[in-house]
């Protein structure tokens, strides 16, 4: 029995301990360069942790298996066939989060195959790219949605213009016989200004009459399935 398990471990491997662990070693190395170029292009709620963390399993993940089967053929296809019928349902929420991905999987596999330098000089350009671009920051949109009564419609728009100091945009206008919604999209800085002024922005709104109601929601661009 002894025999027949030392036979198949070494049918399942050419590679000596050394090489298997260098590969997967260098495969941890390159992938601290993903976690870096990742936490620094990535800030404020557009920052996921632990997908960060799985960039980097996954490229060790994927060193690992390349290792594997690296130097088998017969292997390699039935490893394809039995990942073929694996069904991811976790949506990518940011399409810029494929990128890394395919980074981590491509790292794992020239590390698994031993061609280092492919993947220390991709990742060195990568990296450099990124750094050059700078961070990205999300896209969120803040709104103002403001439902009230048609004849308070010039003050309405009045009380929002002033109070943020015309570093806002109508977006929407809806009206009825009776009633007028708004949609304003403010930007970083105007919505800033709700912590430096004594009074909210609801506050003045409700206090000047004929206010229904009023939101402020973020809105995001992506579509996500």
């Amino acid at each position: 029995m002894r025999e027949l398990l030392r036979d198949l471990i070494a049918q399942g491997s050419t590679l000596s301990i050394q090489d298997i662990a260098i590969r997967i070693v260098a495969s941890a190395v390159i992938s601290i360069s993903i976690y870096i170029s990742y936490l620094y292009t990535h800030i404020g709620t557009a920052y996921s942790r632990k997908f960060n963390v799985s960039l980097v399993t996954l490229t060790i993940l994927t060193g690992t298996v390349m290792t594997v089967i690296g130097n088998n053929i017969a292997l390699s296809l039935g490893m394809v066939g039995a990942l073929s019928i694996v069904r991811f349902r976790t949506a990518i929420k940011d399409s810029r989060d494929t990128t890394y991905i395919f980074w981590a999987i491509i790292v794992g596999i020239c590390c698994g195959v031993g061609d280092y330098y492919v993947a220390a000089i991709g990742s060195v350009v990568v990296f450099v790219v990124l750094l050059i671009l700078g961070r990205v920051r999300n896209e969120n949109r803040i709104l103002l949605i403001i439902r009230g009564m048609r004849s308070h419609e010039a003050d309405i728009e009045s009380i929002v213009f002033t109070y943020f100091n015309m570093k806002t945009f109508l977006k929407v206008k809806n009206t009825t016989a009776e009633s007028v919604e708004f949609i304003f999209e403010l930007t970083r800085s105007a919505y800033n200004l709700t912590y430096r002024k004594p009074e909210s922005i609801t506050h003045m709104l409700y206090e000047s009459g004929g206010i229904e109601y009023v939101n402020i929601v973020t809105q995001n661009d992506e579509i996500s399935g």
